[in-house]
């Protein structure tokens, strides 16, 4: 298949196996992929046997499923509980525990919860069931903050009534500074996401690297890209650089998608948001601006402010206290060295939110941990 095939072709993979065990770093090197999608296929495609033992790849918080703090999912729950309410989105959104039940639990008990493929199906959700108040959870990062902007920008074109947004939509960059100033948190360089990077560009990590002194790279998620990105930092390492590299040209520009940016510009205004596990971090989110307030959920409908589901039996503080997504989610620990880990905590079971998506770090251990 053109553009899949010779991304994973071994010839170019021993290629760069040998590049990049010709750099020799002086010391270990601490690389972090700040994208679910490279967490998944580094441990896929068992890229960590192509690496010096000097040389590790340990994930962060680039799965927008993970971060969704347990509050978000408690007012999706609340709202999900309320009469002619239909809960509208992602499927991997439906398993992340919040304070004491998920939407999965909910639409067992009978709530209309229902999986959505794209944001604009919330639209036409909305215009068939006219009189249910219809909510679509937002969630993800810049390159579903483009799409989500789009969706409500028509909805409020054709004049829809019955559309709500409940957001929690996340930029990469501010999280990445968040990272750099945890002193618990010790990077040789980023990893940083081609999905964001298509819409926010290349130039966005310039700042960052000048500023922290630290090499970013942007690489798409194929072996050969996530080498190859990986042996252009390593470079920079070596040679005491620090700059913003793009090794996803075919995709990812200086610039970024201007008219992507600028529309999400036009819909949300940023504001500081709570990431699970991290914590607040100052203008690392999205809202609706007040001229789209009417599809606000949090706005308009009153059980987006509840922060608990009634009636439900709270989680064991027990297994709360042991839970460690929130290292896993700063890099401090492997997902295996979480108490929970293949024991209370598994795909078909999850407690923490790092088990739940396919691109979760603890996830993405559980399924290919021959290959980790």
């Amino acid at each position: 298949m053109k553009y899949v095939d010779e991304f994973r072709s071994r010839r170019l993979i021993g290629k760069l196996r040998k590049k990049i065990a010709a750099v020799r770093p002086c010391t270990p090197v601490t690389l972090m992929e700040v994208c679910g999608t490279h967490t998944q296929n580094f441990r896929r495609f068992g890229l960590a046997h192509f690496l010096p033992e000097s040389v590790r790849l340990i994930s962060g918080p680039g799965c927008p499923v993970c971060v969704s703090p347990q509050i978000y999912i408690d007012r999706a729950v609340a709202l999900a509980g309320m009469k002619d309410t239909a809960i509208l989105s992602f499927g991997d959104m439906l398993r992340v525990p919040g304070t004491s039940s998920s939407l999965a639990k909910e639409k067992s008990r009978g709530a209309d919860v229902r999986v959505l493929y794209s944001p604009f199906d919330a639209i036409a959700a909305a215009r068939k069931e006219p009189g249910k108040k219809m909510v679509f959870l937002g969630v993800g990062f810049e390159t579903t903050a483009a799409a989500v902007a789009l969706t409500v920008a028509e909805a409020k074109r054709q004049k829809i009534q019955n559309l709500f947004f409940l957001v929690s939509l996340k930029l990469i960059p501010p999280a990445m500074e968040f990272l750099l100033k945890d002193p618990q948190v010790k990077l040789d360089g980023f990893l940083c996401p081609g999905h964001v990077s298509a819409i926010i560009g290349a130039k966005a990590y310039e700042r960052i690297a000048r500023r922290y002194h630290i090499p970013c790279c942007v690489a798409g998620f194929e072996p050969v890209d996530i080498l190859e990105g990986m042996y252009m930092l390593l470079r920079q390492v070596a040679g005491r650089r620090a700059e913003a590299e793009n090794a996803y040209t075919r995709v990812v520009t200086r610039e970024g998608n201007v008219r992507a940016r600028a529309l999400i510009a036009k819909v949300f205004c940023v504001r500081d948001v709570e990431w699970r596990g991290l914590g607040l971090i100052a203008k690392s989110g999205l809202a609706l601006r007040r001229e789209f307030g009417a599809f606000d959920a949090e706005r308009q409908l009153a059980g987006a402010r509840s922060t608990s589901a009634r009636g439900a039996r709270p989680p064991s503080n027990v297994h709360l206290k042991k839970c460690r997504c929130g290292e896993v989610l700063r890099g401090l620990i492997s997902p295996p060295l979480c108490p929970l880990f293949k024991k209370r905590c598994a795909p078909e079971n999850p407690f923490g939110p790092c088990m739940v998506s396919t691109e979760g770090a603890c996830n993405v251990y559980y399924r290919y941990e021959k290959n980790v």
